[in-house]
């Protein structure tokens, strides 16, 4: 179907010339002698406004209910009322697609809650239009900045045997139905699909540590699973992860790397993305636009978690969840230390090895491993890096004390007998990152189809 993007024609290409549009019906206003609707096909936040003479239209009535998709004929125009602005003046309407009365996305502001009860339309409304518009923008940033600096674009598995992070939290993968025939998980699993016991992956680092011990440098962008029952505004089940891996690089060198990906990130917001920008410093959080330059204009402040640790309790804040030395941060104590004690992003690096994954790097101290997480105001932990254990007998040591079965694991004890080297990676969450540049702060508002604990739809 011939017909010009909206975005153009609120660009000004089109002014005075005939044209074709096609959209949804966002809003509709009749009187006497004139009638409005606002129509939106999904390339600008803007609506375009089309005029309808009813000397030239008489019959409007199944052009004016919302959410009718329409094709408009006519003429762009200058507009009388929004300065810098252009409608068109319709000749010819025709309907695509009748909306039944029932449409549940009438003029009224709905409340967040409300519309992720309808998955199918929220997208539709001024807040999904501008997030997923986001969203399309930074994913294309981040393979711009990993590609312009030649890392290799790697697919790693989805489904997996090991669980990179240790924790057993991951989706089964099976093709056997509920059976009652086998009689122990060993049966069970060797008359699977693949004979053994599989899962969704939580992480493609390993296999991505694989290949950049012969790329050098590499990166993944895809999927990832975690059955994690946090049912909180920062967890999803199923999320999108950036994940490089660079050969020779120690853990000061992957935080410049994960803070230049951060400032990219956000320049190319501010510079593609300024008019929906603006509707989230004007909707979701005051001062967006300017807590964003100031990101881009300051390097990120870096502090030990021992340090973390000493200031939060001098601090006599009352935590829900009690500080220590050795605890696991909950997002209250990040979003205090990102936002009270340094008020700005902050790498908290050298954490206690028992609360970090096995495949850190032990520091000389025994007690902490080269890690850090990236903490942002307002979200918390966007960012989990770390040096990678190249020595391979620490390793086999972290992996007994987690009673990790050692077979499952084979090709990447591999990489640490066959010419092994310092490397180091991080991950970056893709909807908490979004999360950040919009001010959006739940986040099953920054993904198409949330999945959650007890919700798929």
């Amino acid at each position: 179907m011939k017909h010009i993007d909206i975005y153009e024609i609120l660009d000004g290409k089109y002014t005075e010339q005939k044209v074709t549009v096609c959209g949804w019906v966002r809003t509709s206003r009749d009187s006497k002698n004139m009638a409005f609707l606002e129509l939106n096909d999904g390339t600008s936040l803007k609506h375009l406004q089309i005029v309808i003479d009813k000397a030239v239209l008489s019959e409007i009535s199944e052009f004016m209910k919302l959410g009718t998709s329409l094709k408009v004929e006519g003429t762009v125009v200058k507009s009388v009322v929004a300065q810098d602005s252009f409608e068109v003046n319709a000749e010819n309407i025709e309907v695509l697609g009748k909306c039944d009365a029932e449409y549940p996305l009438q003029k009224k502001r709905h409340t967040l809650e409300y519309l992720r009860t309808m998955p199918a339309l929220r997208v539709r409304t001024n807040t999904f239009n501008a997030v997923f518009r986001v969203r399309s923008v930074v994913s294309a940033c981040i393979h711009e900045f990993f590609q312009k600096r030649r890392y290799t674009y790697i697919h790693t598995p989805l489904i997996t045997a090991s669980d990179c992070e240790g924790a057993g939290e991951m989706f089964r993968v099976t093709t056997h139905g509920f059976n009652t025939e086998f009689k122990t998980e060993e049966e069970y699993n060797a008359a699977d699909f693949f004979g053994k016991k599989a899962a969704l992956s939580v992480s493609g680092q390993l296999e991505g540590e694989v290949a950049a011990m012969a790329l050098g440098k590499i990166y993944t962008f895809g999927p990832s699973f975690r059955a994690e029952k946090s049912n909180t505004p920062r967890h999803v089940a199923e999320f999108w992860h950036v994940e490089p891996e660079v050969a020779f690089a120690e853990l000061p060198d992957i935080i410049e790397i994960a803070q230049d990906l951060i400032k990219h990130i956000i320049n190319t917001v501010l510079n593609e993305c300024a008019q929906e920008l603006k509707f989230f410093d004007a909707h979701f959080e005051k001062g967006l636009i300017e807590k964003l330059k100031s990101v881009v204009s300051n390097n990120f402040a870096v502090m030990t978690y021992t340090e973390a640790i000493e200031k939060l309790l001098e601090s006599g804040e009352k935590f829900q969840y009690p500080v220590e030395w050795g605890c696991d941060l909950m997002t209250e104590h990040e979003r205090y230390i990102s936002e009270v004690i340094c008020k700005r992003p902050v790498f908290l690096t050298d954490y206690p090895k028992e609360i970090k994954s096995f495949y850190m790097k032990q520091n000389t101290d025994g007690k902490t491993v080269a890690a850090t997480d990236l903490l942002v105001p307002g979200v918390g932990e966007i960012i989990g890096c770390s040096e990678r254990e190249a020595d391979l007998d620490k390793l086999l040591e972290a992996m007994k004390v987690r009673g990790m079965n050692i077979d499952d694991y084979n090709d990447y004890i591999a990489l640490r007998r066959f010419g092994s080297v310092p490397h180091s990676g991080f991950g970056l969450g893709l909807e908490r990152m979004i999360m950040y540049v919009t001010g959006v702060q739940n986040i099953r508002d920054v993904i198409l189809y949330p999945r959650t604990v007890g919700t798929i739809s």
